[in-house]
């Protein structure tokens, strides 16, 4: 069952049991996996990723404009969409894997930091930020 496939159901079960807000996360979803399938994109991940980042963008600019309850509304979105993608990293199971590319990329100082993000975040495979594993890498090669 695909990304999309459980999405569609979860929807028909969110109109049975009338979740307005749930039904309305989840069709923007389904929309963005379908017109990312349309446009030869088969990263439902990224996908989902990027869209749960628009949410939480939104969210701190209604709270910066006074906004409160816009930004519950987004932030509720983003919940629902953070449902579907992978559990996130620990710090330490993050830590482990720059310390790994760091020591095969034989990166020494802050300048080599190109190099241990290519070599780390295929390995987090999304199921991090890039600014916390940035953050974790500049840590490592400054220590």
């Amino acid at each position: 069952m695909t990304l999309a496939d459980r999405v569609k159901q979860d929807l028909r079960t969110a109109m049975k049991a009338g979740e307005r807000d749930r039904v309305g996360a989840l069709r923007l979803v389904l929309s963005e996996l379908q017109k990312a399938e349309k446009e030869g994109s088969s990263d439902e991940v990224a996908v989902l990723r990027r869209e749960r980042k628009r949410r939480q963008e939104s969210a701190t600019a209604f709270r910066d404009g006074g906004r409160p309850e816009l930004a519950q509304a987004e932030e509720a979105e983003a919940e629902v969409i953070a449902a579907y993608l992978p559990a996130e990293l620990s710090d330490d199971e993050l830590r482990a894997i720059v310390a790994g590319a760091v020591a095969e990329t034989g990166a020494s100082s802050p300048k080599d930091m190109g190099q241990v993000m290519k070599a780390a975040m295929p390995r987090v495979a999304g199921r991090a930020d890039g600014r916390r594993v940035s953050a974790l890498a500049q840590e490592a090669l400054r220590g």
